[in-house]
């Protein structure tokens, strides 16, 4: 994603086009591995060495309630960081702890018609994500 579209996308939820935000944003999309906070400091200090570490996390926070960015949880609880929007799930190395999407639509489809059929007593469902817990080969 180029430095104009993370403008657009800033700007779309109404919040400041910063060098911090811009900064932050390109560092995550850069790194494509959804990143820990303390990656995205790392990465970002080697051309931004002024900025602070609380700066970093009030971005974060800032743009997963604008829904730019979703925490996700490793299995070890580790925070992480996805900028990918669209509906996917993940999978996850129990050895290595890394995390990568995975988009399966006819999976999308078993299961937002199970849970259409069934339900949840006393719960609506907003979105189904699923962690799949495995091994890299």
């Amino acid at each position: 994603m180029e430095i104009k579209e993370i403008v657009n996308k800033l700007s779309e939820k109404g919040l400041r086009v910063t060098p911090q935000r811009i900064a932050i944003l390109s560092a995550i999309i850069k790194l494509n591995n959804h990143p820990t906070a303390e990656n995205i400091i790392e990465y970002i200090k080697k051309n931004h060495p002024n900025i602070s570490v609380g700066t970093v996390y009030k971005v974060l926070d800032s743009l997963v309630e604008n829904n730019l960015l979703k925490k996700v949880k490793s299995e070890s609880g580790i925070m992480r960081y996805d900028p990918t929007q669209s509906n996917h799930h993940h999978l996850y190395c129990a050895q290595t702890d890394r995390i990568e999407d995975y988009e399966d639509e006819k999976l999308d489809e078993l299961i937002t018609g199970y849970f259409n059929q069934k339900g949840i007593r006393n719960f609506k469902i907003q979105n189904i994500q699923l962690q799949i817990t495995g091994t890299f080969k």
